[in-house]
């Protein structure tokens, strides 16, 4: 019975801390964005208002498979999540963290591209695609199909491939940070990095912004290793200037998204 409530009390607050981790985050970049890029979000209180909600259920969906195995790895663990720096060599912690995001980015692609799929895209990822167009709040903005096919990655990958608690961290932390601003409507990043020869193989805003625009292309989350093997690599995209132009017809959007 104590064993029940503490993953309960577990989960509870993964959740909190994957919700107040998403408002801060993103209430960051959206804080950004209205410095840098004055305007941008101008008459989408709406928009942005339907993200925040369906990122704090993106949230609980996020947090409660989260919380269980972080219980299961302090009490029994169940995990593959290690804390002695000696217990692997020191040139694994890059390696690890490699293989985490490139796990992660392989399952996100496949799934990404299933959730383009007429069906599926109809009964959960036009959720996501509703943001038209994307903003910092929109990261997690998913229907609760799509959230549940996210959620699940880091919690099956640390039974699978150790790796220190500390890199963990950062592999969450780039998730997060990557999850935000590639949707945040300008690019933050310069554009040497962008446009040379590290942005050849790094997805940023720029290469995601063409996803949304377009629907059919550029389906990946870290890399662009699958986009280019697939062929459904498309290159960048261009940002609308919307602190000159009114927003898409909604009209637009509809049309968009059941073609």
């Amino acid at each position: 019975m104590i064993g029940s409530s503490s993953i309960l009390v577990s989960a509870i607050a993964m959740t909190l801390i994957v919700g107040v981790r998403y408002l801060m985050t993103s209430g960051l970049f959206a804080w950004l964005t209205k410095k840098v890029r004055p305007g941008l979000y101008a008459g989408l209180k709406p928009q942005i208002g339907r993200e925040i909600r369906w990122s704090l259920y993106s949230a609980a969906i996020y947090g409660i498979p989260t919380g269980i195995v972080a219980w299961g790895w302090q009490n029994r663990g169940w995990t593959q999540i290690y804390t002695d720096w000696n217990a692997w060599p020191l040139w694994y912690l890059p390696v690890s963290v490699l293989l985490y995001l490139f796990a992660h980015d392989t399952w996100f692609y496949w799934t990404h591209r299933w959730m383009h799929v007429p069906k599926w895209f109809r009964i959960a990822h036009a959720v996501h695609h509703d943001s038209r167009p994307p903003t910092a709040w929109a990261a997690m903005s998913f229907h609760p199909v799509e959230a549940l096919t996210g959620a699940v990655v880091i919690p099956a990958l640390v039974f699978l491939i150790p790796i220190h608690a500390a890199m963990l961290g950062l592999v969450l932390f780039i998730m997060t940070l990557m999850g935000v601003t590639n949707h945040m409507g300008w690019e933050l990043f310069p554009r040497w990095l962008v446009q040379g020869r590290l942005g050849q193989g790094l997805i940023t805003a720029s290469h995601h912004q063409l996803h949304h625009a377009r629907y059919t292309c550029n389906y990946g989350l870290y890399f662009r290793f699958w986009d280019r093997l697939c062929g459904t690599d498309k290159g960048l995209g261009a940002f609308q200037d919307r602190t000159s132009r009114p927003r898409e017809d909604a009209s637009l959007s509809d049309a968009t998204r059941s073609a």
